[in-house]
């Protein structure tokens, strides 16, 4: 029953269709040849032009890429200097906290090492 109620207006759509299409798509537009036409120089000029303005781009993103390469390249150098200075102190750290230094700053303090040591033993059972 929907059907044949919408099969007038499928006709209608199409007939309708047919009728602008039979119609030309053509446009009278004016004669080209009676006014200025584009000539050689013109185009030359405008290449030249286009090709002179990607170049510059061009050149511009290649000069932001070598400052960032730059920059990396010092950080890369801060990068070794910080590890450098780091492995530096580790190394004095070490040295200042091995027995032989803290036994040396120990008898400049005027402390003289225990004759009867007392070792304590976590491991026996308290009864």
């Amino acid at each position: 029953m929907a059907m044949t109620s919408i099969a007038p207006a499928i006709t209608r759509t199409t007939s309708l269709v047919a009728q602008k299409s039979t119609r030309a798509a053509l446009r009278i537009v004016a004669d080209a040849s009676a006014g200025k036409q584009a000539n050689r120089r013109f185009f030359a000029i405008f290449v030249t032009s286009l090709g002179a303005v990607f170049f510059l781009g061009l050149l511009f993103i290649n000069t932001l890429l070598a400052q960032d390469a730059f920059e990396i390249s010092k950080l890369q150098a801060d990068l070794k200097l910080s590890s450098d200075q780091y492995e530096a102190i580790t190394r004095e750290i070490e040295r200042i906290s091995s027995p032989a230094a803290l036994s040396h700053e120990a008898e400049k303090l005027g402390m003289k090492p225990s004759q009867t040591p007392t070792f304590l033993n976590l491991e026996v059972p308290r009864g």
